[in-house]
């Protein structure tokens, strides 16, 4: 099946509910068994392949479950609470006392923050290498390294990242490769075609698609699958019923939405590439970004997130301000993949240790991270073009 024909049928069983056509919210803690054998029979499953405690999951989160790894394509996903929480546990889970990780210095500044705050006080030694490094992983892996981290592309400056050759040198030791796979989301990049062992989602972005839920989802291979499972049950880690109808929802019509979010983007970045107030659009998919070749090579689509760089005599605080401060249409937030656009003054070197950033021969000046809605095309580049008559005004 294509993955339209997967978002909509996947996880679905109407005709075990009387007909209905989604599956149930089931809101559980205790089950209940008909007879003791029936009890010890369950009990000995492990946990997340059977009804038996609501933390474990029900008929309502395997749904969900099961048409994120329909879509992604690996052998089980299990759902978490946040997107933040779908990144630390599976480092909490793969990593131990004594362990070397590798984490791109593109990755999510959450991510980094729990690396350098909670891993490192577990005496896990976290090091961040250049996201453009490929194959040259080979050089910094140790003996005792037990995780790659790749985010592909970077949620702020947008790097794309050789996956393909990053997980051959892995693998070749035994290292654990897992992907932040949340731009892209499972419709435009399949991350264990690309030899990725755990894949790691914003179920709150693209998926949900519609700002109203917190989530995350962790999907595996069949290897790396029983030590992730073991690290969410000793955790009693689970989402809620009522956010995982949403996002069973949202997830329906991604499909539909992903298309037109990356033709919306593609417009506005074109359009903001010949502004004379900005020097830089960063897009993996324009021809001429650095990361272009590995995308066209890699990717199905692209998402409507990506940032821009103005040009140093435009890029003050009070000038940025002037333009951001009456936006009618794009707001400020520091989430994306709603239906709504969003746009936010953004500062990539802080968050840079192991590389330094504008690289790559890039335009030096203030960068905002944009998002680009579901509203009409025509109505964002007027709301962009006042706002950049405020910026030249200021």
């Amino acid at each position: 099946m294509q993955d339209g024909t997967k978002a909509t049928h996947a996880g679905r069983r109407p005709m075990d509910y009387d007909g209905v056509v989604n599956p149930p919210v089931m809101h559980a803690s205790t089950i209940l068994y008909p007879t003791v054998e029936h009890m010890h029979r369950e009990r000995s499953i492990r946990a997340g392949d059977a009804v038996t405690y609501g933390v474990h999951g029900t008929e309502t989160t395997f749904a969900l479950e099961k048409a994120i790894q329909s879509l992604e394509g690996g052998y089980r996903t299990r759902l978490q609470p946040s997107g933040l929480v779908a990144c630390t546990l599976p480092l909490l889970a793969y990593a131990s006392a004594g362990d070397h990780v590798l984490i791109t210095d593109s990755a999510y500044g959450p991510t980094r923050a729990f690396c350098n705050g909670m891993l490192s006080r577990m005496g896990i030694e976290v090091e961040y290498y250049d996201p453009c490094i490929g194959g040259d992983i080979k050089n910094l892996l140790r003996p005792n390294t037990s995780v790659v981290w790749v985010e592909s592309p970077g949620s702020w400056t947008f790097e794309v990242q050789d996956i393909p050759a990053i997980c051959a040198e892995a693998h070749k030791t035994g290292v654990k490769v897992i992907m932040d796979n949340t731009w892209a989301s499972p419709l435009y990049f399949k991350p264990f075609q690309h030899g990725v062992d755990v894949s790691v989602q914003a179920v709150t972005k693209y998926i949900s698609g519609h700002s109203d839920l917190v989530m995350g989802s962790v999907t595996c291979t069949e290897e790396a699958y029983d030590t992730f499972q073991q690290a969410q049950t000793q955790t009693g880690i689970c989402p809620s019923p009522d956010d995982v109808y949403l996002a069973m929802r949202g997830i329906r019509t991604i499909h539909v939405r992903l298309p037109h979010h990356m033709q919306s983007g593609l417009q506005v970045a074109e359009w903001l590439s010949n502004r004379e107030e900005v020097a830089e659009v960063i897009h993996p998919a324009l021809p001429g970004d650095p990361g272009h070749e590995l995308w066209k090579r890699d990717f199905i689509g692209a998402s409507s997130l990506f940032a821009f760089i103005l040009k140093p005599e435009y890029s003050s605080p009070e000038k940025q301000a002037a333009m951001l401060n009456h936006m009618q249409l794009f707001g400020m937030g520091f989430s994306w993949g709603g239906f709504e656009s969003l746009l936010i003054p953004i500062d990539p070197p802080k968050l840079r240790t192991a590389t330094r950033w504008p690289n790559n021969g890039r335009a030096a000046g203030g960068v905002m991270r944009i998002h680009v809605g579901l509203e009409d095309v025509g109505d964002l580049l007027n709301d962009l073009e006042d706002g950049f008559e405020r910026l030249r005004k200021a």
